[in-house]
């Protein structure tokens, strides 16, 4: 007989879940990691460095508009060009795939030049803590701290210290913990600026009197 958890039973075991990999990253060996301190006053909005899997582009070749593509990094982190053959493109600036893809098909183009554009991009922030739907997120476009809690269910009001929720993101290898007082948010205190979360970052609601 196959058997189920309760929807509240999972929540809980997703909510406990998400704490331990919070509490993991900030304790692994070769992390070290840092005091909370308050925002970065520079917080700006992510914008594409580098292609990720699951990133989708445009490549046009102003010289021969019918091989024009659009296409999305695989898993695997390579596309398929028009011209046949694969490219990997996840790691690459678009500008770096621009050169490669031109150097491999110099010869068949009378037009030497590519354009590589970034149509649309995304990259995972984690919600975990006092929240109704704690766990991975992938955000298409520049989110804050409080959209992805938006985005995880929201705050779990009976539970959490808006006060201290906490951003974590690696830095050259260190856990860099940053405190935002999220009532402040809420109550619209000038004073308070949006704080842009960038790939792979963790956002962790407490509980109210909760030593984490």
């Amino acid at each position: 007989m196959k058997t189920t958890i309760p929807q509240r039973g999972r929540v809980a075991f997703a909510i406990f879940s998400q704490t331990l990999l919070a509490v993991f990253l900030l304790l692994a060996p070769g992390c070290q990691t840092t005091a909370p301190t308050a925002p970065p006053t520079d917080s700006v909005r992510y914008s594409v460095v580098v292609l990720r899997e699951g990133d989708t582009i445009k490549i046009a070749f102003p010289g021969a508009p019918n091989l024009d593509t659009t296409q999305q990094v695989r898993r695997d982190g390579k596309i398929t060009l028009s011209l046949g053959g694969e490219v990997v493109a996840a790691g690459k600036t678009p500008a770096e795939l621009e050169k490669e893809i031109l150097k491999l098909y110099n010869d068949q183009l009378t037009v030497k030049q590519v354009v590589v554009t970034v149509t649309s991009a995304t990259f995972p922030v984690y919600v975990s803590g006092a929240v109704l739907r704690p766990g991975k997120l992938l955000a298409d476009r520049p989110v804050t701290v409080l959209e992805a809690i938006m985005e995880a269910g929201g705050f779990d009001h009976a539970r959490a210290n808006l006060k201290k929720v906490t951003v974590l993101r690696e830095v050259e290898g260190k856990i860099t913990s940053y405190l935002v007082d999220m009532s402040k948010v809420l109550q619209g205190d000038p004073t308070s600026k949006p704080f842009y979360l960038k790939p792979n970052d963790i956002v962790h609601v407490p509980q109210k009197f909760s030593w984490f």
